[in-house]
């Protein structure tokens, strides 16, 4: 026993010792690994599969990967595959993955009243990319009271659909998995094998999910300013238009940019699809709206679907990769490159179309070194999804459709997917794993976990300028 008390004191020791000199951006890193590890290795236990054998741990590492990372690519069917506790894991990675390794360990230090260090406070404000440290505790408070409240506001409302459907004890239970999965963005549905198909004219499913994929997709910085907006207009503090004013440049573009691509998504899903007997076609005129609109908003990371992806247009599946490439907004649970960072890049075009030196946007200034890391998230995004199709393409008979579909879902953490996930062989398993994981972490924190601390100090030495062509 001795033994044992002096080995796990060396092993606490040895952790802490590692942990100090990790970056917040290598803490998240290995965090999400070994969340991914250890819910693999659960979910392979005979115990948590209905079948009462052991799941083979290349689905399992799929499914835990799909979870914590938000995805909702799965090669299996958690409706059937997962007993109840196997359920109820699935669940508690979903959960740990919307909020982020990060929240989720200051989360526990808030709820046991231990203080956050200063090293600690460090980390929050690098790990959310934040500009100052104050306020730090009081803005994880926000983000986690507003993540359940937001949880149980959903789970209510799809309550008023599964209860009835299902009986009270099971209706709830779905309606909190759901909430929890939409808020989250993973898009794993333990229904069955159609994910939300069998709703596609229940306008109140349909509804709350749209609503939860929106405000998860903003981000809680957003969320802040916009409360702060409301509570000022409800006081009569200021005006709409003084209190939209007051609002920083980060929210009104991530609004501007959801509300452009949420209409633009739905009018062209619409229309492409108007006559498609196999997605639309069938449905009334609102109906058909409806289906439309859902489409436009889970491409936006949610991986939730109301029609088979197979089924849709080429021209469609087009416009899906691109909208599940842009994703939703920082500082909350979707991926993608990010609303604000294709805003950024596209005023930035126009800026030098219009011969100016700055990008403009509010009449406010976008600093050089934002844009800088824009175009780097872009590039590196971009990058992946094209080597990812190729490896895709090398070791599975699929067409090209298919690969850049699946490849872009992982990468964005989308979750939608043609159909060919499940029949993925070990190899291309493999490789939308590591496009989930990299996706997750997004490419600033993979760039910023793999800088040495001399790196990211500035240089000092300046180097002659010379110019090359272009264009």
């Amino acid at each position: 026993m001795r033994n044992m008390g002096y080995l796990w004191k060396r092993r606490s020791r040895f952790l802490k010792k590692i942990s100090q000199h990790m970056t917040a951006s290598q803490m998240m890193a290995a965090g999400f690994a070994a969340a991914i590890l250890i819910g693999s290795l659960f979910l392979s236990l005979p115990v948590c599969n209905a079948d009462g054998k052991w799941l083979a741990w290349m689905d399992a590492l799929f499914t835990s990967c799909s979870a914590v990372c938000v995805t909702g690519l799965v090669t299996i069917v958690p409706a059937t595959q997962f007993t109840g506790l196997g359920k109820m894991i699935l669940l508690i990675l979903i959960q740990l993955g919307g909020f982020g390794i990060i929240a989720c360990t200051m989360g526990t230090f808030l709820i046991l009243r231990k203080q956050i260090t200063l090293r600690n406070r460090v980390i929050i404000q690098q790990g959310y990319d934040l500009d100052t440290m104050s306020g730090l505790v009081t803005t994880m408070r926000y983000m986690i009271r507003g993540t359940f409240l937001i949880e149980g506001l959903g789970a209510a409302g799809y309550a008023i659909q599964f209860v009835p459907e299902f009986g009270l004890a099971r209706g709830l239970w779905y309606a909190v998995f759901h909430s929890v999965s939409c808020f989250c963005n993973a898009g794993i549905d333990i229904i069955g094998e159609n994910s939300l198909g069998d709703y596609v004219r229940t306008p109140l499913v349909n509804l709350v999910t749209i609503l939860l994929i929106i405000v998860s997709g903003l981000g809680f910085l957003v969320w802040r300013d916009v409360t702060l907006a409301i509570v000022r207009i409800v006081r009569k503090e200021c005006s709409v238009r003084r209190a939209y004013e007051r609002m920083r440049l980060h929210t009104k573009l991530a609004l501007s940019m959801t509300a452009l691509l949420v209409i633009s998504g739905t009018v062209g899903v619409f229309l492409m699809e108007y006559g498609n007997p196999e997605t639309l076609g069938g449905l009334g005129f609102w109906e058909k709206w409806l289906a439309a609109l859902f489409q436009s908003v889970t491409t936006r990371t949610a991986g939730f679907f109301t029609i088979p992806q197979n089924l849709f247009r080429e021209q469609t599946r087009m416009l899906s990769c691109i909208l599940m490439f842009i994703g939703g907004s920082p500082g909350g649970t979707a991926g993608g490159v990010k609303t604000t960072t294709v805003a950024m890049l596209v005023l930035t075009c126009w800026s030098v179309l219009k011969g100016k030196e700055d990008t403009e946007c509010f009449r406010r200034k976008i600093p050089s070194s934002n844009v800088r890391t824009g175009f780097s998230v872009f590039t590196v995004s971009f990058l992946a999804v094209l080597t990812g199709t190729l490896l895709l393409l090398v070791v599975e008979p699929v067409s090209l459709t298919e690969a850049l579909y699946e490849v872009i879902s992982a990468v964005a953490t989308v979750g939608l997917t043609t159909g060919i996930t499940p029949a993925l062989s070990d190899a291309g398993k493999l490789v939308i794993i590591i496009l989930m994981y990299l996706g997750r972490l997004s490419p600033v924190t993979m760039a910023l976990m793999f800088a040495s601390k001399v790196g990211r100090k500035k240089s000092k030495r300046k180097l002659p300028d010379e110019r090359i062509m272009v264009g």
